[in-house]
């Protein structure tokens, strides 16, 4: 198991540090701030096959700045024999507040390597938000910058959470 948590966290790192997204139009509000991240392999169902090397990981999370929270998920991963190519997909629940905003809603990421070229997507899964986060939609950028873990968070709440606050 310790060998594919240190094959898999490299190709995990260089697709999240590479990564990058065009603002939405319409009232996009943004976070910016720092996570700390611990990744620990778990036992799988599927193995790998011909070269392919499967992994499977928890995500524990804590981000700091104007999202104030905590996150807990699970990643799946495929290395290929060819150097540079892997993929992952991603789950986590976060919970805590957003520029004051008290609530949870689940993150889904889905990165891909094609031979060193990297494709990383983090979406709002669509109503998953919680408490005053209900309606919450948006997209995260994730990068490693100097050893530390940042963030970008572009999000907007929809019409239907201020309706339901007033």
């Amino acid at each position: 198991m310790h060998k594919l948590k240190i094959s898999f966290t490299p190709i995990v790192l260089l697709l999240i540090s590479t990564y990058t997204y065009s603002s939405e139009i319409g009232n996009v509000m943004k976070a910016s701030g720092e996570f700390q991240v611990k990744l620990q392999p778990m036992d799988f169902y599927a193995k790998g096959a011909e070269g392919i090397n499967f992994g499977r990981m928890s995500i524990d999370k804590t981000f700091s700045g104007p999202l104030e929270a905590v996150s807990k998920g699970e990643m799946l991963s495929a290395m290929t024999p060819t150097k540079g190519s892997a993929g992952y997909v991603a789950i986590e629940h976060v919970t805590g507040s957003l520029s004051g905003k008290n609530g949870s809603f689940v993150l889904q990421h889905f990165g891909i390597m094609n031979q060193g070229k990297n494709r990383l997507v983090l979406e709002v899964i669509p109503e998953s938000g919680t408490g005053d986060l209900t309606g919450l939609s948006g997209k995260m950028l994730i990068k490693v910058e100097g050893g530390k873990h940042l963030y970008e968070f572009e999000y907007e709440l929809s019409e239907k959470n201020s309706l339901t606050k007033q």
